[in-house]
């Protein structure tokens, strides 16, 4: 953040964006490489692979979740989500991404990070929601360890296309889905 004077002489925060040089560890020679490892319990049930974590992380949040139908979705005027039951998904890491998704969508609720949920399918702000809980969802997953055949990157080059390619609204969106983040991970 930069500070900057106004014309009433207080200070004005400003946000700047800083690149930074980074590279994968496997192209740097002599650094240690820490081990990464996800030391929660997995349950096999089935062809279903429980991870506790990501249970523990999903029961937390006290949302309302309905496994029925074979659509997902949340509702903001019940406030309560609706999933397809775990044995029609490909995998748990699929179906964990997608509880997630839906999850970024109920922290939208006007009790909690009070986003504008009420928009027509196919606008440019359902469209703008739906970047923000799938970049929520990406950021969630990867804290938590969720791996697979999940298609974040296309589904966000997707909806980024319906807002004609606007880079601004990836920074918009991404900054509200940090915070969908934190607010579902207690951070």
């Amino acid at each position: 953040m930069l500070e900057k004077d106004n014309d009433k002489g207080e200070k004005d925060m400003l946000p700047m964006l800083k690149s930074f040089t980074v590279f994968n560890l496997d192209q740097i020679e002599n650094i240690d490489k820490p081990s990464v490892t996800v030391s929660e319990a997995r349950t096999v049930q089935g062809e279903f692979i429980t991870l506790d974590h990501v249970e523990a992380a999903i029961t937390q949040t006290g949302a309302t979740i309905n496994h029925l139908g074979v659509r997902a979705f949340y509702s903001p005027s019940i406030d309560a989500i609706t999933l397809p039951t775990k044995d029609r998904f490909a995998s748990s890491d699929d179906y964990y991404a997608t509880a997630l998704h839906e999850l970024t969508h109920f922290s939208g609720h006007s009790s909690r990070l009070d986003r504008d949920l009420k928009n027509s399918f196919g606008s440019k702000d359902y469209a703008f929601e739906e970047l923000v809980a799938e970049l929520g969802a990406a950021f969630c997953c990867a804290d938590l360890g969720v791996f697979g055949e999940v298609q974040h990157e296309d589904y966000i080059a997707g909806w980024l296309k319906k807002l004609n390619d606007d880079k601004r609204f990836v920074f918009k969106a991404a900054s509200l889905a940090s915070k969908a983040h934190a607010f579902l991970l207690n951070k």
